[in-house]
């Protein structure tokens, strides 16, 4: 039997048929509508013209456009022809996916055991059943699993079955793309840099090197919150730097290989950039604290807002979230609070209890085998959570804002996944001292409760949140359904639309039109002759011929 088709293997891809089905089910009728923002980025796409930036509509990062238009191209005509918002949200879906996957082997990598390390085989765990009878039998199955890899699967789970990232994971924002890029850039890093520690794979960090750079250069075409994360990248070498400075030459070679390529791969928007440094800084300006009258205290409020949306009170904007309610479903919320103490607790070398099980310290657990040292992981993490959460933070637009802060989705549910399995091993200790449970029971009832949490990532969803009206206006579906009567007219009929609501002009016209343009096909004015369609400000209305057909947007 293939060593890879083994229980972690199963759960892992359990969890990514699970990541999937919330990610993909229904996508042609939920989120119901298109927001403008939304239709803009498929009318761009529709343009097909490869941009690197497109200034439109307050500024945007052109790789998610330029992907759309791919999947526009092929998706279309499946359809008769006419464009559809599940086909701008289809990336999002799949780059969501990928997330949960790069989760799992981001924890891995974060928690990994030392190499002396092993794990029982059949024989040994037959003997420690033998040598320990009274105690709780040890399963093959469940020993076939590492701890480092418990963590993982357990936060990889948190995120497929979380609502914040569902959502945003079905939604066609680029920044979506954020917390994929970053996730996998910092993979490799580490793969990078631990190999140079490895004497027989004298070259395989460079290729890893490669491939991060690659990803975390792909990471500057996503979103603006992403501009900041080179400090993250700084800390992670020079702190690792710090505890092996023995391979030095090759540890300032992975991150010099890292560094070129993501400078090759950002230099495109760089140059850019340099070129039309006010789309840089333009959207940024609009929304920072910088520009209000008490920019201490909004930062100080901003702050508790940020930190309680996890909890407590979160996004109020029903296009981001089910309004008000925490971005974390409340029994993840209270293990990543476990996870920030244990995290604490082992920068600041205190020794987590622990009789018999493995611990996160650096200890030797009770068969005697070496866990990993986790200090990098948590500093990574930590500096993670903090250095995502300055974009939103130093924002004065619609706080607690989910989207903002998506980019401290991988840090949180990481560390809810290890204080998810830190509380199941407590749990089983004690259990081990007073009780004759058998093992394979209290696993069974641990899966059970995480079966819980689908049921409850479906209900929020599809249910209370897909079902309420609310979700229907943050999307406008109303305009959706003006396209679509538009598409059922006949082509030679003149058609007007008059445009009654405000917004950010593009091209001259208010941005809500955007949504009836994608719809319709009718963003450029060669398309709006060609299907006759024509968009109508206030002041011409007198224009337009008596006994027309016209809509309005309102």
């Amino acid at each position: 039997m293939i060593k890879i088709l083994n229980s972690k293997f199963y759960i892992l891809i359990a969890i990514l048929i699970i990541a999937a089905f919330f990610r993909l089910y229904n996508i042609t009728e939920l989120p119901p509508g298109l927001y403008p923002d939304e239709a803009m980025n498929g009318n761009n796409a529709l343009e097909a013209n490869w941009k690197i930036f497109y200034p439109e509509n307050n500024g945007r990062e052109g790789l998610f456009m330029n992907i759309q238009t791919v999947f526009l191209k092929v998706l279309m005509p499946l359809s008769g022809g006419n464009p559809e918002p599940w086909m701008l949200r289809f990336p999002s879906a799949i780059f969501g996916i990928l997330t949960v996957l790069g989760i799992y082997f981001l924890t891995k990598e974060l928690f990994r055991e030392n190499p002396k390390s092993k794990i029982l085989n059949p024989k040994q765990i037959q003997k420690s059943n033998d040598q320990n009878p009274k105690q709780f039998r040890i399963s093959n199955f469940e020993f076939r699993i590492s701890r480092s890899q418990k963590i993982a699967l357990l936060s990889s789970f948190f995120l497929a079955t979380s609502f914040w990232h569902i959502n945003f994971s079905r939604i066609g924002f680029r920044a979506i793309m954020a917390p994929f890029f970053l996730t996998w850039a910092v993979y490799f890093l580490l793969v990078a840099l631990r190999t140079t520690n490895d004497e027989f794979q004298t070259s395989s960090f460079k290729f890893q090197a490669i491939a991060g750079g690659i990803f975390f250069g792909l990471g500057f075409y996503s979103y603006i919150a992403y501009r900041i994360m080179p400090l993250l990248i700084a800390i992670i070498f020079f702190y690792y730097f710090y505890q092996h400075r023995e391979h030095a030459k090759k540890l300032w070679a992975a991150i010099s290989i890292y560094v070129i390529a993501a400078f090759i791969i950002a230099l495109p928007i760089g140059i850019y950039f340099l070129k039309n440094s006010a789309d840089f800084f333009g959207r940024t300006v609009q929304v920072s604290i910088g520009v209000s009258q008490s920019p201490i205290g909004d930062l100080a409020m901003n702050t508790v807002k940020t930190l309680g949306m996890f909890n407590f009170v979160g996004d109020g904007n029903w296009r981001h979230n089910y309004a008000g309610r925490p971005e974390l479903f409340w029994p993840v919320g209270i293990l990543f609070v476990i996870g920030v103490i244990l995290g604490i607790r082992q920068l600041l070398k205190f020794q987590i209890p622990s009789a018999k099980l493995q611990t996160i310290s650096n200890n030797r657990n009770s068969n005697g085998q070496n866990v990993s040292n986790s200090e990098l992981g948590f500093v990574i993490l930590f500096s993670w959570l903090i250095i995502a959460v300055l974009p939103v933070i130093i924002s004065n637009e619609g706080l607690p804002h989910a989207l903002r802060a998506i980019l401290m989705a991988p840090p949180i549910f990481i560390l809810a996944g290890l204080g998810g399995i830190w509380l199941y091993e407590k749990i089983v200790e004690k259990l081990q001292k007073y009780t004759k449970i058998p093992r394979l029971l209290l696993l069974s009832t641990f899966y059970f409760l995480l079966s819980l949490f689908i049921f409850e990532a479906y209900t929020t969803y599809f249910v209370l949140w897909g079902k309420n009206p609310n979700a229907q206006g943050a999307f406008a579906a109303d305009y959706v359904q003006i396209g679509k009567r538009l598409n059922a007219l006949p082509k030679e009929l003149p058609k007007y639309v008059l445009v009654e609501a405000g917004g950010v002009n593009v091209r001259g016209i208010p941005m809500p039109t955007q949504t009836v343009m994608f719809i319709t096909d009718t963003f450029t004015p060669e398309k709006q002759k060609e299907k006759n369609i024509f968009y109508v400000l206030p002041d011409k209305f007198s224009q337009v011929p008596q006994n027309a057909y016209t809509v309005v947007i309102k």
